[in-house]
């Protein structure tokens, strides 16, 4: 892995040219751009909030960021493994032709993903001093701020990971891309992004199954969407219905740890995998 490690790094101005092109073609003659990548989840997020807390009178405050400090990791591990999917099947001529380390198609996609992911980010906090201007409260900017570096770091292996092997798998068998996308969509909903980890917890003490709440954390992707909820906005009273309120949980450093190790963990083994199969690429029909 050492070898394939530095032949990567000698190709590295390719990647760098790959991840410019990414991030110039995505948007190209758009009158709008780079606000496209904003479009989707703010749509999405202004419909949740419509209907939880415009219909289902969900008093939670700050619903909109809640939903949105979620949604944003959550959208870039979906279009970045959708991507990572089809970039050796859409590179396969040049592939067949012309030498370069092959793990550098599904990383450029994924890094230009990452690269709208923080500038996501970054309107996010706009958005958040915008509300907090016009309606005073709690501050939008606390310590747990300092932890998104870490956060990032380990969606980014998890990310990495996870496309090396879909990159990979979806080369030789197309019904990976389906399945990705099913299991997705299935994700969306077993994670907590339209609700909050404390409806779980409160759930899982309130029928005497604790290890509901645990088991449901393993699944990385609500740990993290967990996390970065916790880190992006100020904690405040969860209500878990019209009356019913619980405080907001801290932080669980033991399901965040064990998800940062095998976030890191499956970036290792995606990459082993992807160069496993990656010289036979050029024998696909």
């Amino acid at each position: 892995m050492r070898a394939e490690l530095r032949e990567l790094w000698r190709f590295r101005e390719l990647l760098v040219s790959l991840v410019q092109r990414e991030l110039k073609i995505r948007y190209k003659n758009s009158f709008l751009g780079f606000f496209w990548s904003l479009i989707n989840p703010l749509v999405t997020v202004l419909v949740m909030t419509l209907v939880f807390k415009g219909i289902m009178l969900n008093p939670t405050p700050s619903f909109s960021s809640y939903i949105l400090a979620a949604y944003l990791p959550f959208l870039f591990l979906q279009l970045a493994l959708l991507d990572s999917a089809q970039a050796i099947l859409h590179y396969l001529p040049l592939v067949r032709k012309i030498y370069f380390p092959r793990e550098i198609l599904p990383l450029a996609l994924i890094i230009g993903n990452f690269i709208h992911f923080l500038l996501a980010l970054a309107v996010f906090f706009v958005y958040q001093l915008v509300v907090f201007l016009i309606y005073p409260g709690f501050s939008p900017f606390h310590l747990s701020m300092l932890l998104l570096p870490v956060l990032l770091l380990i969606s980014l292996a998890f990310v990495t990971g996870l496309g090396l092997i879909i990159a990979a798998l979806n080369t030789f068998y197309e019904d990976v891309k389906y399945i990705v996308t099913v299991a997705l969509y299935l994700l969306f909903f077993l994670s907590p992004i339209m609700y909050f980890s404390e409806n779980v917890w409160f759930t899982a003490t309130s029928t005497d199954r604790p290890w509901l709440y645990t088991a449901y954390h393993l699944n990385p992707i609500a740990t993290l969407a967990t996390a970065f909820r916790k880190v992006l906005v100020a904690p405040q009273p969860v209500f878990i219905d019209k009356e019913t309120s619980v405080p907001p949980l801290p932080l669980d450093w033991a399901m965040l740890g064990f998800t940062a190790a095998f976030s890191f963990a499956l970036l290792v083994f995606g990459y082993w995998v992807f160069n496993r199969m990656k010289w036979r690429f050029v024998e696909r029909p």
